[in-house]
């Protein structure tokens, strides 16, 4: 047990070890509050006195919620040494967090994300006070776990920073090998004689590679053989990477450098991040000082990623799972672009509104999943979703993973799925001796495996959950409109019904007036209404295979329905999951065994076993995810382009069979004008013929019989008029909507 006056620790409550001190878990003597102790070592006192002192004075001025906090500096009660009393972070570093199994392909989208934003905002608050860390690395940058349940990270070990502004430099040497900047990689690990100075963005580069370490379980940059054995391919790859790689990994023993410009398939990021990390990273992994990002263009870079909005979509022709990262005050979709082909812009004019087009949300759609801005279609909830291009992001409706916008469109696609990669590849085999340390090794592999199997698994099957759910709102919003088709059908040949029966008024008043005789201009006038009438018939008669699509719609229904209840009995997951809960006991022995130096008889029976059921359960998951997880998602897709393509028929369909009804609607209004000047024709030649004194007044007694007829007619004929103009009237609606595109899913 050692203390200070108000801290005490045991010596084997340790968290962890450098080359100049041991950090422990000790407790304050009078609240009993958990505390981390820095006892530094023989070897740190070697260091001149205003370096030992260096750490002390720094984080006496650092206050950041991302920082380790300094509570005090007290000294022990026999040997009068200085230790560091700070703030204890319970759950480890982030380091701690990488090495567990179920990060082995790196941290979930939402994990990383706090990571790039607690490093940003420290190392933030560090420049601001001209202070340069030298030691970045997941080991130095410590966890715990706030009220909120969300991890919050605080960078941690300052015994190699000191106070450095933009434009200085430096000649010492600290640092972690696998995150140096390779020019300090260079005389620190190679040994070699070298004039060079270092300044702040030395930082970068150990950020950089923290930063592909977090999202991706790996090192960016790896030799044959390791990092550590192979120190001079090493340096190799770092000094020759090329600008826009952001790894480099050779395979075998003196053989080429594979180079590497996006982040690998297992990665657990989204398309959407891994873009802007992808632009990030190859200015921050930069060899040369003067091509590297400065901080604030690293400020500026990350936090206009980190300050983004994240919208779900899910592309039901493409069966493909997105999220848009896109700031809050941007609209749905840039206008200004259509200006450029009647402008006359400068060029940097016209990069600088692409540049912010790529922030605009149908934009960003569009280019994830190369459907154009004006074909993309949204559901939100079951229903049709319109969005406004002028629209605010910040007034988007909320969608989270589990409930993202829809998106449709007209056209057919090539099904893109799930993009990942066979996790069958990551399963290894154990030695047949028995050997506790590779075996323990061995065993967090599969555990690992088996994490990204059941990821996949969950991906797979989420996916299929979109596609039924998607597909079911399609169908139930194409059946409506189907029903609205037949209603505006039923009003059209109401309406039709009508203009005919007066039509064969107007022809029989017509005969009367001019005695069998009509002038050419009314028989011109009269064949051209009845040709319009016809024309109506036809397009209504064009409209009668819409009840077949309303009956594939039916089936597709059941179909969908049928599909639905298949994936809601599915136990796949549940029985992975049951498998993995397992093999975590088994290697939780593993783990205990690796700190014994040998295993007794029993013991290593015991461990054999263990080996054969770790290996039998890791087994079963394989099989399940083959045979199982992976067979149905492929036959959903076959099933899905089959329903896409039927959807598709139906949508052109309705568009067809809504321009039929909206040229009827039109040639009916048309008629209806036709047919009116017509009947002002007529009653203008009664009164000309003296047949009736006035349209307004009833015939009077010196008007003979025939005469009396004709003016009757005329005013039957009138009122007649009067009650089909009303009626298209009140059908405005329907003219309203044909006259725009009227399936939601088109």
């Amino acid at each position: 047990m050692q203390s200070t006056p108000n801290y005490l620790w045991q010596m084997d409550d340790i968290l962890g070890q450098g080359a100049t001190a041991s950090v422990y878990k000790a407790r304050n003597k009078k609240s009993g509050g958990e505390v981390a102790v820095k006892v530094f070592n023989n070897v740190s006192y070697l260091r001149p006195y205003e370096v030992q002192m260096r750490e002390f004075e720094m984080l006496r001025k650092l206050n950041h919620r991302n920082i380790v906090k300094l509570f005090a500096v007290e000294e022990t009660g026999s040997s009068k040494q200085k230790v560091l009393i700070m703030e204890y972070c319970s759950s480890g570093s982030l380091l701690t967090v990488l090495e567990e199994p179920e990060n082995a392909f790196g941290l979930s989208e939402s994990e990383f994300l706090i990571v790039v934003q607690c490093v940003v905002a420290g190392m933030n608050h560090l420049r601001q006070y001209g202070v340069v860390h030298r030691d970045i690395k997941p080991g130095n940058i410590m966890r715990l776990i706030g009220e909120d349940g969300r991890s919050i990270y605080k960078l941690t070990d300052f015994g190699a920073a000191r106070e450095l502004e933009d434009d200085e430099k430096f000649i010492s040497i600290y640092g972690t090998e696998e995150y140096l900047h390779p020019d300090m990689y260079e005389r620190a690990v190679l040994r070699k004689p070298q004039q060079k100075v270092y300044g702040v963005t030395v930082d970068l580069w150990s950020i950089g590679v923290t930063f592909y370490h977090a999202a991706c379980g790996s090192l960016p940059f790896i030799p044959y053989g390791g990092p550590r054995r192979n120190k001079e391919t090493m340096h190799k790859i770092t000094t020759e990477k090329p600008h826009r790689a952001i790894a480099g990994v050779q395979k075998r023993e003196d053989g080429p450098i594979e180079w590497i410009y996006e982040l690998p398939v297992t990665c657990r990021l989204s398309m959407g991040l891994r873009v802007q990390l992808e632009s990030i990273l190859p200015n921050i992994l930069e060899a040369d000082q003067e091509k590297c990002w400065g901080f604030e263009q690293f400020f500026a870079e990350t936090n206009n990623v980190l300050q983004r909005m994240v919208i779900h979509v899910f592309s039901l022709p493409q069966a493909s799972t997105h999220r848009i990262y896109v700031h809050t005050y941007n609209t749905l979709q840039l206008t200004l672009l259509g200006t450029l082909a009647t402008n006359d812009h400068k060029q940097e004019s016209v990069a600088e509104i692409l540049r912010c087009s790529a922030g605009i949300f149908l934009d960003l759609v569009s280019k994830q999943t190369g459907v154009a801005p004006q074909s993309q279609r949204y559901f939100y909830e079951g229903h049709y979703y319109s969005l406004d291009p002028n629209l605010q992001v910040r007034d988007v409706s909320r969608t989270t993973e589990q409930n993202p916008l829809v998106m449709m469109s007209s056209e057919c696609y090539d099904l893109m799925g799930v993009i990942y990669r066979d996790p069958a590849f990551d399963y290894p085999r154990f030695l047949p001796t028995v050997d506790v340390m590779s075996d323990c090794s061995t065993a967090k592999s599969v555990l690992s495996a088996v994490y990204q199997t059941l990821r996949v698994s969950q991906a797979l099957i989420k996916c299929q959950e979109f596609i039924l759910r998607g597909t079911y709102w399609l169908i139930e919003n194409m059946n409506a409109e189907c029903r609205r088709i037949f209603e505006n059908k039923s009003s059209v040949l109401s309406i039709l019904t009508c203009l005919k029966n007066t039509e064969g008024r107007i022809t029989q008043l017509c005969s009367s007036v001019y005695g069998g005789s009509p002038e050419v201009g009314e028989l011109q006038e009269q064949g051209e209404c009845r040709r319009k009438l016809q024309s109506i018939t036809n397009n209504l008669s064009s409209c009668s295979r819409a009840s077949e699509k309303e009956s594939i719609l039916g089936l597709m229904h059941l179909e969908v329905t049928k599909f639905q209840d298949q994936l809601q009995a599915d136990t796949s997951i549940q029985r992975m999951e049951h498998c993995l809960q397992k093999m975590q006991l088994i290697y939780k022995q593993f783990k205990k065994r690796r700190l014994q130096p040998r295993l007794v008889y029993n013991e290593e029976q015991i461990h054999k076993l263990d080996k054969i059921n770790l290996g039998t359960w890791a087994k079963k998951v394989r099989s399940i995810f083959q045979d199982e997880v992976v067979q149905k998602y492929q036959e959903s897709l076959a099933g899905h382009s089959n329903r896409m393509r039927l959807a598709s028929d139906v949508q052109k369909h309705l568009i067809l069979v809504s321009g039929y009804l909206g040229a009827c609607v039109r040639d009916l209004g048309s008629y209806e004008e036709s047919a009116n000047c017509a009947v002002d024709r007529l009653a203008q030649k009664i009164q000309q013929m003296s047949l009736v004194p006035s349209t307004k007044s009833p015939p009077t007694s010196y008007l003979n019989q025939t005469q009396v007829d004709l003016a009757l007619r005329m005013l039957q004929l009138r009122d007649q008029m009067k009650t089909v103009t009303c009626e298209l009237e009140q059908n405005n609606s329907v003219i309203e909507r044909l006259g725009v595109t009227s399936s939601p899913g088109v």
